[in-house]
């Protein structure tokens, strides 16, 4: 029995003296992998001191996905740099007017109270079709010295596909009475001017102005302001 005993103690020790070993050779393993990577460390640091990160160009900075410490190479993104003074509008033009479309056409970027924030021209007509979106892309160039318009940002652009001549009447000039459309013209009377409610045909809005069909032609001084108070045959006075 204590023959037995003394194999069984032998035996174990035998065991726990090959996992020492064995810990103790990881042990001096992760000790050197330690003072290889210290090594390569220092080495970097010492490089860093040739190197700096610097912007090609002015503009503003974007979001910073890095953080101190943090391990980067040749290749990480550590920033972006926009340069919103020049952009490029991308359009896209519905399939049914895609055969109007040509270079040089003149392209206005509106906010969404139809102020005009840039005017540019098309540049570039895709010659392929978005097939999900049923569209044409067409490119604008886009220069933004206020810095109005944001990259990636969503704007609406108002492609003039022609143009013509004719006459603009402010939006606050007109009054609509019953469905028809007034504006008051000052017109010469026996005892000075007085305004006169005309009937106008008008179209779109451009730059908060109705483009006229007419009713109005070129020379009629319209009234522009105070018409909510003004009657027929009211006394005005015109000012030069």
């Amino acid at each position: 029995m204590k023959k037995n005993q003394k194999q069984v103690s032998e035996k174990a020790a035998k065991l726990m003296k090959k996992d020492l070993d064995q810990a103790q050779t990881g042990y001096d393993a992760a000790q050197a992998d330690l003072a290889s990577l210290n090594a390569q460390v220092k080495e970097q640091q010492v490089q860093l001191q040739y190197y700096r990160v610097v912007a090609p160009s002015d503009g503003i900075v974007g979001d910073i996905p890095v953080h101190v410490g943090d391990r980067v190479t040749n290749s990480t993104v550590l920033t972006t740099v926009d340069r919103n003074t020049d952009l490029e509008a991308y359009i896209q033009v519905p399939l049914e007017r895609a055969t109007k479309l040509r270079l040089g056409l003149p392209v206005d970027i509106v906010s969404d109270t139809g102020a005009v924030l840039a005017k540019s021209r098309i540049t570039f007509i895709s010659p392929q079709v978005d097939t999900g979106m049923q569209s044409v892309l067409a490119k604008a160039l886009i220069a933004n010295p206020r810095r109005e318009i944001r990259s990636a940002q969503f704007v609406r652009a108002r492609v003039v596909w022609s143009s013509h001549p004719g006459l603009m009447i402010p939006v606050t000039a007109v009054v609509r009475i019953s469905g028809q459309y007034f504006a008051f013209v000052a017109e010469q009377g026996s005892k000075g001017s007085v305004a006169r409610q005309t009937p106008v045909q008008v179209g779109d809005i451009t730059d908060s102005s109705y483009t006229v069909l007419g009713g109005i032609k070129p020379g009629d001084q319209v009234i522009i302001s105070g018409t909510q108070s003004l009657a027929d045959g009211a006394p005005v006075s015109v000012a030069n």
